[in-house]
């Protein structure tokens, strides 16, 4: 037997991943949107091309927010000077803008941000069909240069735009139809934050994330002079609201086993593992070592002086572990009720979509390991699948599920046989009936069909009489307009 599938790239890289979840739809009933963060390979021109497209409209949508609650930030600040009794009488609205020294922005963003967040809401509606490309009314390259450039002072710069507030009901109606329509919403924040990662490495090698536009296309141009499998770079959204645990970030690492691809074999492991990183998250910084939480780049820092003390100085929790601190805080039912059984159904919705494009060989097994990042809501959001995931014993976690999982896997792969109720913390996730495979064989190919004879002129004039008679036209008939009389 033999542990390990051939051409499995369409999920183990993230450039497979990234190109083939967007065909999820034709296997399932499930948008890749509402579990995977949108990503582009961004070395092809047109993902290139929609990726700026992305970014720009996330910035857009960024202006409205940030005015949304620049309001909600002046009533707070008005409700705490009510209550010193300090309000100044003559206070007027806009006075944002009295210290000289903040950068003051026009009016104009919100209008070109408001009318780019309009055209966006018509294409997810579907109401750009019947609009010319070239329409005035889109943004053109100057006006979209103009405005990320003032988003970059706007969000990263703390400038101000004076007379927001003129424009506070204007973009809370934009936003609440964006949000209502973006699956994603919830991962965008405010800071247009991406991670490029190389399209097929592992162990988070080279993977840096960037805020500015032509940071990212900069960084990506620079380095596609390689060969061709390193140049698929792949661009993906940041998760800018991670769920947190003593103000630090983790991911998940979670096993699964593949015993066949036809029928489709799925098994999911009760057990994982977290992975913290060494620093304190933070948006203003954007350093691998406060985003990236692989224990192949943490093992390289020292864990901050400013990190809570009971977070593990190894960097690791059991999922025991983990649900042990959600009871405590009051959240007990939330690793059953969403995060465990959300990612099972990314696993299957995954293996469903890669089913008919890995080599389906039989006496073979594999364990895989899937990431996963959970948001403030505790959604998990898969961001990758590896292929050979490390059993190395590098903590004390590691240490003890490592070795389980290998011999859990041995028991479904061997022991079954013997023992049907044999899995260890191995669970059966999907087993398909088995598909009835049509014999393929290339010397039974064959193209039959009927010669078509060309036209001799283009009109109704070329159509002669013994043909109309043929068809079983009658002179006492008329033509109508727009009626073909062979294909009728």
């Amino acid at each position: 037997m033999l542990n390990h599938y051939a051409r499995t790239g369409s999920f183990t890289t993230k450039i497979g991943l990234c190109l083939n979840l967007r065909n999820l739809p034709w296997y399932v009933q499930a948008n890749p949107n509402t579990f995977f963060p949108r990503c582009y390979g961004i070395c092809m021109d047109v993902e290139k091309q929609d990726f700026i497209e992305d970014y720009r409209n996330t910035a857009a949508s960024n202006i409205l927010k940030w005015v949304v609650g620049f309001n909600v930030c002046n009533k707070k600040i008005q409700k705490t000077k009510e209550k010193g009794c300090k309000e100044d009488v003559g206070q007027k609205k806009g006075s944002e803008c009295s210290d000289e020294n903040v950068k003051q922005l026009p009016g104009k963003l919100i209008d070109m941000a408001c009318n780019a967040c309009e055209i966006y809401l018509g294409r997810m509606e579907h109401k750009d069909i019947d609009t010319a490309v070239n329409s005035s009314a889109t943004l053109n390259e100057e006006e979209w240069n103009e405005l990320v450039e003032q988003y970059y002072s706007l969000v990263h710069e703390g400038a101000v735009i004076c007379n927001a507030h003129n424009y506070i009901t204007q973009c809370q109606r934009i936003l609440t139809k964006i949000m209502s329509a973006n699956p994603q919403r919830d991962i965008d924040g405010s800071h247009n934050i991406w991670i490029i990662k190389p399209g097929a490495k592992s162990r988070g090698r080279e993977i840096v994330c960037k805020d500015r536009l032509e940071d990212i296309l900069k960084l990506v141009e620079t380095t596609d002079q390689c060969p061709v499998k390193d140049s698929k770079w792949v661009v993906q959204k940041y998760i800018e609201t991670p769920l947190l645990i003593y103000e630090t970030k983790f991911d998940i690492r979670q096993w699964f086993l593949v015993t066949d691809w036809n029928p489709l074999t799925v098994w999911f492991y009760k057990e994982s593992y977290l992975r913290f990183s060494t620093q304190c998250f933070s948006l203003n910084n954007l350093d691998s070592s406060i985003h990236l939480c692989n224990n192949s780049i943490q093992k390289h820092y020292k864990n901050a002086a400013d990190r809570n003390l009971l977070l593990p100085c190894h960097n690791m929790w059991t999922s025991t572990k983990f649900q042990e601190y959600l009871q405590k805080r009051g959240h007990g039912s939330m690793w059953q009720n969403v995060v465990y059984p959300s990612m099972k159904r990314a696993i299957f919705y995954t293996m469903k979509m890669a089913q008919d494009k890995v080599e389906a060989r039989k006496n073979s097994f594999e364990l895989y390991g899937a990431d996963f990042i959970l948001g403030q809501d505790f959604k998990p959001w898969l961001i990758e699948i590896n292929t050979s995931p490390t059993m190395f014993p590098s903590t004390p976690v590691t240490t003890e599920l490592c070795g389980q999982v290998q011999e859990d896997t041995l028991k479904v792969v061997l022991s079954r046989k013997f023992d049907k109720n044999d899995t260890g913390k191995f669970e059966l996730l999907w087993r398909q009936p088995l598909l009835e495979l049509p014999p393929f064989n290339t010397t039974d190919l064959a193209v039959e069909g009927t010669g078509i004879r060309r036209c001799r002129k283009v009109g109704l004039e070329w159509i002669s009489l013994n043909h109309l008679v043929k068809t079983g036209f009658r002179p006492d008939e008329t033509f109508q307009p727009g009626v073909c009389l062979i294909c009728s």
